[in-house]
């Protein structure tokens, strides 16, 4: 028994030392495993006399519970050192300046779009919206196509099997802001458009801003007077600016905007940059307008085109792909 009390106090003194869970452990084994030093003294019990055997029993059993509980104090130590250490190694320094923090930004996009609307707005139109999938009458008929325009065929217009079609401009706003009111009207048409197209600087799907102005007296004068405070207002500078004779069904005249645009090497050369003309009477006519007495001006203009010369982009595209790289850069 002394024997074993001195290995018991060797063991006391190594438990209280163990800087290691798994050293730990090997100590449990050691001593109270099915082949440890206390399991292997309580077996022996049997060939004692009663009177020593249950002197000696009880002498064991409280070592047993001894060690046991010096064991677990000792693991508990070991997990909360270990706690405590990992918690100092992955401590946040609260008074370091922090990482700033990522901020969204509108898309260059609708960040034109909403740049285009709030200049006309300041000139006192009103923004109008309607429906993307539209009926031909509102999106040809009413604006005076004619039954065989190539912008009717299913190459250049997507269409549903009900005969209903993704608008191709937002001129259809324009027809429907007209019907039911009567002159003066000023207003403009922002919204997504739908055209069979895709390049470098065409998209099946694309933004548009129109234009209308319907009063008296109104003149081509105003059209252009009102195009140029447009342009000059959104670049923040003025452009030589010349108006080509075009056709559009809707309007009669009509013509082309260019502007003298200054390309990346320095070279001038003409740029379109949106369409117009005066309102055809037979629009007004198909609204319950007085062609006879009112006449107006329209315009219209893609969105992606004005991005695209403030921002410096060369291709369309980049403004559908998503790539946060590129959006970041406007943010």
């Amino acid at each position: 028994m002394e024997s074993l009390l001195e290995r018991i106090e060797a063991a006391r003194r190594a438990i209280a030392a163990t800087q290691s869970a798994d050293v730990l452990e090997q100590q449990r084994v050691a001593l109270l495993g099915k082949n440890g030093l206390l399991t292997a003294a309580l077996k022996e019990l049997g060939a004692l006399p009663d009177e020593q055997r249950k002197q000696r029993g009880a002498q064991l059993n409280a070592l047993k519970a001894g060690i046991s509980t010096m064991l677990d104090e000792r693991r508990g130590a070991l997990e909360r050192a270990a706690t405590q250490g990992r918690l100092a190694r992955e401590a946040v320094d609260i008074s370091l300046p922090g990482r700033g923090a990522a901020l969204g930004s509108l898309h260059p996009v609708v960040e034109t779009m909403d740049r285009i609307c709030a200049i006309f707005e300041r000139m006192g139109y009103r923004r109008e919206e309607g429906p993307e999938i539209e009926d031909d009458w509102h999106n040809f008929e009413a604006l005076n196509f004619p039954p065989h325009h190539p912008a009717r065929a299913m190459h250049d217009t997507f269409y549903f099997a009900g005969g209903e079609l993704l608008r191709t401009h937002t001129s259809p706003v324009q027809i429907r802001a007209m019907q039911g009111r009567q002159p003066p009207l000023r207003i403009i048409a922002p919204g997504r458009v739908y055209r069979s197209d895709s390049d470098q600087t065409h998209s099946p799907m694309f933004h548009q801003v129109e234009g209308l102005m319907v009063a008296e007296g109104i003149s081509f004068a105003d059209l252009k007077g009102t195009l140029e405070a447009f342009v000059t207002a959104f670049f923040g500078r003025s452009f030589e600016m010349r108006f080509r004779p075009s056709y559009f069904p809707f309007t009669e005249p009509s013509a082309e905007v260019d502007i003298r645009w200054l390309d990346a090497a320095g070279t001038a050369r003409w740029l379109e940059v949106l369409g117009c003309g005066m309102v055809h009477p037979a629009v007004l006519q198909n609204v319950g307008i007085d062609a006879e007495r009112y006449t107006g001006f329209a315009f219209g203009l893609g969105v992606e085109r004005f991005a695209m010369l403030r921002y410096g982009v060369d291709d369309l595209r980049a403004f559908f792909e998503n790539d946060v790289r590129f959006l970041a850069q406007f943010g």
